[in-house]
């Protein structure tokens, strides 16, 4: 194989997860591709190869299943891919209230927003910091800023992305693997549709478009930054919750958020 940079994306089919795979490519990673829909995986691979001459690898999985994480790590070490940069954006929310769900959707949920991102993580930056180098990505959002009821899970596995984040970060301060935490709000991408919050107040606020976020997002990465939070709006609605009442704060999060 040539000796370049590799990067893995989750989520990478579309929304965010394509937009920085684009990034990537432009930037003259090899690119890992990983996310369900091995068609949707396929378009993506043959446009950065296309537009970018890119090499790209397809890995259709379901992440929120475990054991298929551990088989992802078995199959890039029986490639011989070697990950410089970790991209972890794959995730999603439900709108509605705990317990109207069933457990089975809330599990789900848990493993891949929280459980394969952490697993991925621990196996890919002990890589990186065996070779004194590396980018690590995860993909929180505002949510993680405040709990946020009809919003209860997702809100809390994107504040334990956040402080997990942060975290190691300091942790591997001195590794040379630099670690980054992206926060958006409400972005314009399919997460909304399967979320069901697109009729909820706080998509009325404006949503960014989704390259933009990944842009700033990778931006950040590449500056070595600890923390992203996308756009002013978002930045003073995350700043918020250090000076408001908490009970004032999850009720006003109620309002925004209630189906």
């Amino acid at each position: 194989m040539k000796n370049l940079k590799t990067a893995l994306v989750t989520g990478a089919s579309g929304g965010l997860g394509l937009e920085f795979a684009r990034l990537l490519a432009a930037d003259g990673y090899r690119v890992v591709l990983v996310a369900r829909n091995e068609s949707a995986l396929r378009d993506v691979a043959s446009e950065l190869q296309s537009l970018y001459g890119a090499e790209a690898h397809c890995y259709p999985t379901d992440l929120s299943k475990p054991e298929n994480v551990e088989t992802l790590l078995q199959q890039l070490t029986s490639d011989n891919l070697s990950i410089d940069c970790l991209i972890n954006n794959a995730g999603f929310g439900d709108a509605g209230y705990f317990l109207d769900k069933p457990f089975s959707l809330h599990r789900e949920m848990m493993m891949l927003n929280m459980f394969a991102l952490t697993r991925l993580t621990h196996a890919l930056a002990m890589e990186m910091k065996a070779k004194g180098h590396g980018y690590i990505l995860n993909l929180a959002s505002t949510a993680a800023f405040q709990p946020a009821p009809a919003f209860a899970l997702y809100a809390a596995t994107k504040s334990f992305v956040l402080s997990f984040s942060e975290a190691l970060r300091y942790e591997l301060r001195q590794s040379g693997v630099s670690v980054t935490v992206s926060c958006p709000g409400p972005t314009e991408t399919a997460f909304h549709d399967r979320a069901a919050t697109r009729t909820s107040k706080i998509m009325q606020m404006g949503m960014m478009k989704p390259e933009v976020v990944a842009e700033q997002a990778y931006k950040a990465l590449k500056a070595g930054k600890r923390r992203v939070v996308h756009g002013w709006l978002n930045k003073i609605l995350a700043m918020s919750g250090s000076f408001t009442p908490r009970g004032v704060l999850i009720a006003t999060t109620h309002k925004m958020m209630k189906p």
